[in-house]
């Protein structure tokens, strides 16, 4: 096999051939046809997850054949078509895990990460943590709904029934749940990085009523704001563009430091909202509800061995939509 490997924080991958992999009790190996590049994957690279256990091979989008079974793997066969996530396993048995809260689990393990992931030509995971994704639909633009779609599905739900939207940052998330959004009916106002003129039509495009700078204030109060970029400024920035009671809600897994602002911003029972992970009912209800949707993802792909070229496209902003690697 071959994969792209990450030695040290903040140094390119280097590419690498490896004995082909084998799956343990409970494992499917899989070849994979396709693996998004997600901002969590910047994190890795960048060293700004200290979880990161190295060397490790990123990669948390991952689409896939079904190459080879473990032991005691019975509801997934050889040559099915799947899908593997950022949660790669969860104990079952912690307070959260018992409280079906298992991506809170005490003892995670958390794929491009904690465990190999899918910059790769095969990478192995948890079975119980394989997804099933039919035949309907090109392996690359399914990659990014295995993180970007799934963080951002549960970013939205956190944001409760609200029908203005704000979404801070348009990249891969924003622009998939912003199509999930519209679907249930709801307005989408997009806030881009001052200047992104291009990001913003393409929030257009998609049918937000409002597209502007995020240092600028939103046209109307808004019921929620969902936040993508790992930009700790625009936290007060989206308290003071939502209404009583509104809602704003980090969808990141790491952000740089939120600034003070004062109380008032916050008073009315305006909340601030993190998200954690994901859990496989997350990933269940996405993956169904997203062709009822009719979700297009735009993509950009790149040969496996550009890893680097596409990590750095997205780390400076010229991409629109989502990064898929191809081996």
């Amino acid at each position: 096999m071959y994969a792209m490997v990450l030695k040290r924080p903040g140094e390119l991958l280097v590419g690498e051939e490896r004995p082909d992999p084998v799956a343990g009790p409970g494992e499917v190996v899989i070849k994979v046809t396709a693996c998004g590049v997600c901002r969590t994957d910047l994190h890795v690279v960048d060293g700004e997850l200290p979880q990161t256990r190295l060397p490790v091979v990123p990669g948390h989008e991952i689409v896939g054949r079904v190459a080879a079974l473990g032991a005691g793997v019975s509801h997934l066969a050889v040559g099915e078509r799947v899908g593997v996530g950022w949660l790669g396993h969860a104990c079952g048995t912690c307070p959260y895990c018992a409280a079906h809260e298992e991506n809170l689990c005490d003892t995670p393990v958390f794929t491009g990460c904690t465990r190999d992931g899918g910059f790769a030509s095969h990478a192995v995971a948890d079975a119980a943590f394989t997804y099933p994704l039919g035949e309907a639909g090109d392996d690359i633009a399914l990659a990014p709904l295995l993180c970007a779609g799934l963080i951002g599905w549960r970013t939205l739900k956190m944001a409760g029934e609200g029908r203005r939207i704000g979404l801070y940052g348009f990249g891969a998330a924003a622009h998939i749940i912003a199509q999930v959004a519209r679907y249930q009916g709801r307005e989408i106002y997009a806030f881009t990085r001052p200047g992104d003129t291009q990001a913003q039509d393409f929030a257009r495009s998609l049918g937000a009523v409002h597209a502007g700078p995020s240092d600028a204030p939103a046209p109307v109060p808004l019921d929620a704001a969902l936040i993508f970029a790992p930009a700790g400024e625009l936290v007060p920035q989206a308290l003071r563009a939502v209404r009583k009671g509104g809602r704003v809600v980090c969808g990141g897994i790491h952000m740089s430091d939120i600034p003070a602002f004062p109380y008032r911003w916050l008073w009315e029972e305006r909340k601030i909202l993190s998200v954690a992970n994901l859990t496989r009912e997350d990933a269940r209800e996405f993956l169904a509800l997203a062709p009822r949707a009719g979700v297009t993802t735009h993509v950009t792909p790149y040969p496996l061995a550009d890893a680097n070229r596409a990590l750095d496209d997205l780390r400076t902003g010229r991409l629109s939509g989502a990064a898929v690697l191809v081996p």
